[in-house]
């Protein structure tokens, strides 16, 4: 007779413990808000040159200054700040947490939900390679307005940069958002001041708040006017950043941060832009600098060059917050997770997903050169994944929030019309540069695709001939040849319906069962966090074994051991000094005419090996962890 038990009321460990708002709010400012804070730097002057041909008009400087405010204000602050916002899950953000909220709603999980999930997290992160690229070359490249005899250095400095930016992340997103919060916050108050100044120069530029003008833009150039719409994007591009990086900082700091702060200061900065080349139309060739007087100008490349340190910091935490809840949701191998604070749970370091950005990174800013060679490949990524949220959002929107059919219409269909235009017009910059972004979402979306088809595979196979758990439960109750171990016995398995191979191979050539054993299996829930009240139940089968299932958080770090103590509260005596654990691991071997097709294979088998130890990964101590090999024809 088997007996099954819920684990007793505990705190709950998935919470975010409270801190200071002020603290979060200027955290936010100089992480959250540090990519989309840049935009200014190269928005304009890229969309003022997509529309340069034959000379510009007034009318025309002013209705695309129009297509950036209202580009922001519909984006940003209606779409992002008013409603994804509120789409969290359990204060945790980013296209993979719409996924689970999506899969929470309709109760099981979905090939199209996931696809979509897949494909915008691919995306994100072609954008996170892109993001410091650009920021900082855009930056560095202020120096050439000080003197021409510095162009040759931009490059060499930029490189230096980079290299600074990845080198710290392991300091992690708390103790580098105290330095960067300040230094950003002064940044959006001169690009604000800056901007200000200037709004006299041309008084007509007002008109732009006028959303009119933005559409007599886009109606009287037609199709002409998808490049300018391509360069209008770079305005919103840290959006998505914005939406990822919640968990660390939460709501209503992000919100209180562009209201008050960040939204003024960059609506200030592009009408002053604006004034400034409606007054002299030579200054199209770098609006921001030149807001600056002469003897502000060295300075203001100074605070730029930080601020671009900074916005790539934007994407790099949200890579990291994506990259682990792929891992937790079974869409990417195990990788080496460090969590950098105390204060906040969300805040964490991945040193392999370092090491890949950091790579992919000065790839391109050595095969650019130059930020307006990067703007035409910038956007596309961002585009792509704005879609895919708006579309998982319109699930939230009715199954998770009960929204009638009109009102999800209402606001999701002009939303996608919008976002739809953006991403025809990014598609028109694929040939110059654009193609390396797909390439990037591509190459991730097939890793991905290859990972669940894999371990779906060696699941099966592993399946195939194998002993039910009650079944040689009943058989080792009428075998009397083996001896008995004293203490705990944990057998990690995927798969609590069969007998863990570890477990049968230590019956087979050990002859030995423990006094006590646990097989016991680790889930991921559809939420961030769960609480200690729902982490295990227990399902005793005889007085020697049991059947545990634990369930994590996709944003928690599995802690077996921890989660253990819990069982004694059921019953179960559990002391890690006398138990042993046992993992299974596995080795392949190829079987040309089964299987994943030969290329797949390699990758999949390459993957594997890349994975961070399971000892590392469910907290294990390493001097109770005992591996028993396998091997597997695939």
């Amino acid at each position: 007779m088997t007996t099954t038990q819920a684990a007793p009321h505990a705190d709950s460990a998935g919470a975010h413990k409270p801190q200071n708002l002020l603290a979060l709010v200027l955290g936010s400012i100089g992480v959250v808000y540090g990519d989309i804070g840049t935009s200014p730097l190269y928005a304009l002057r890229e969309s003022l040159v997509g529309a340069s041909e034959g000379g510009l008009l007034d009318a025309e400087i002013i209705g695309i200054v129009s297509l950036l405010l209202w580009t922001l204000i519909l984006i940003v602050s209606f779409k992002y700040v008013a409603l994804i916002l509120r789409a969290d899950n359990r204060g945790e953000g980013g296209t993979l947490s719409l996924v689970a909220l999506v899969q929470g709603a309709i109760g099981h999980r979905t090939t199209v939900i996931v696809a979509l999930g897949v494909l915008g997290t691919a995306l994100f992160f072609g954008d996170a390679i892109i993001t410091p690229a650009i920021s900082v070359l855009s930056a560095v490249e202020g120096l050439k307005l000080v003197t021409p005899a510095l162009e040759s250095v931009v490059l060499p400095i930029s490189l230096a940069i980079i290299c600074a930016i990845f080198w710290v992340q392991h300091n992690g997103t708390d103790r580098v958002s105290r330095f960067f919060g300040p230094v950003t916050l002064v940044w959006f108050a001169v690009m604000g001041v800056l901007g200000a100044m200037h709004i006299g120069d041309q008084l007509a530029i007002m008109n732009a708040i006028n959303p009119a003008n933005a559409l007599w833009f886009l109606w009287n150039h037609g199709l002409t006017s998808l490049p300018v719409m391509g360069s209008v994007f770079l305005a919103v591009t840290g959006a998505e950043a914005l939406y990822a990086d919640m968990g660390h900082f939460g709501r209503r700091p992000i919100r209180i941060a562009w209201n008050v702060v960040v939204f003024p200061a960059l609506m200030l900065s592009y009408l002053g832009q604006g004034a400034l080349v409606l007054a002299d139309r030579s200054t199209v060739e770098n609006p921001f600098f030149l807001l600056a007087p002469d003897w502000f100008l060295l300075p203001l490349v100074i605070l730029a060059t930080a601020a671009t340190v900074i916005a790539s910091q934007a994407v790099i935490s949200g890579a990291f917050s994506m990259a682990r809840q792929a891992v937790q949701m079974g869409l990417l191998p195990r990788l080496e997770v460090t969590h950098t604070s105390e204060r906040q749970v969300g805040q964490i370091f991945m040193p392999q997903i370092n090491r890949v950005l950091f790579v992919g990174v000065i790839a391109l800013v050595v095969s650019f050169g130059s930020s307006a060679a990067l703007a035409s490949a910038y956007g596309i990524a961002v585009t792509g994944t704005m879609v895919i949220t708006t579309l998982l959002g319109a699930v939230v929107f009715r199954r998770v929030w009960n929204w009638p059919l009109w009102l999800v219409g209402l606001v999701c269909l002009p939303l996608l019309a919008i976002e739809g235009l953006f991403l025809v017009a990014n598609l028109s910059k694929v040939m110059d540069g654009g193609w390396m972004p797909l390439l990037l979402a591509a190459v991730l979306a097939l890793m991905i695709w290859t990972w669940v088809r894999g371990t779906a595979y060696v699941q099966q196979k592993a399946r195939a001939g194998a002993v039910t758990v009650g079944a040689l439960v009943e058989m080792l109750k009428k075998s009397s040849s083996l001896s008995e171990a004293p203490g705990t016995a944990v057998f990690l398995t995927s798969d609590p319906e069969t007998a863990p191979s570890a477990l049968m191979h230590n019956l087979k050539h050990n002859h030995v069962l423990h006094k006590q054993n646990l097989i016991v299996t680790v889930t991921v829930a559809n939420t961030p966090y769960v609480a200690d009240t729902d982490r295990l139940t227990l399902e005793k089968l005889n007085d020697r074994f049991s059947l545990i299932k634990m369930q994590f958080g996709y944003m928690e770090e599995p802690n077996v051991p921890k989660a253990l103590m819990l069982a004694r509260k059921l019953g179960i005596k559990f002391d890690i000094m006398s138990t042993s654990f046992f993992l299974n691991r596995r080795s392949f071997r190829s079987a040309p005419s089964e299987g994943l097709p030969p290329w797949q294979e390699r990758l999949f088998v390459g993957m594997t090996k890349s994975a961070s130890a399971a000892t590392d990964f469910y907290r294990l101590p390493v001097n109770r962890v005992i591996e028993l090999g396998q091997q597997l024809t695939i």
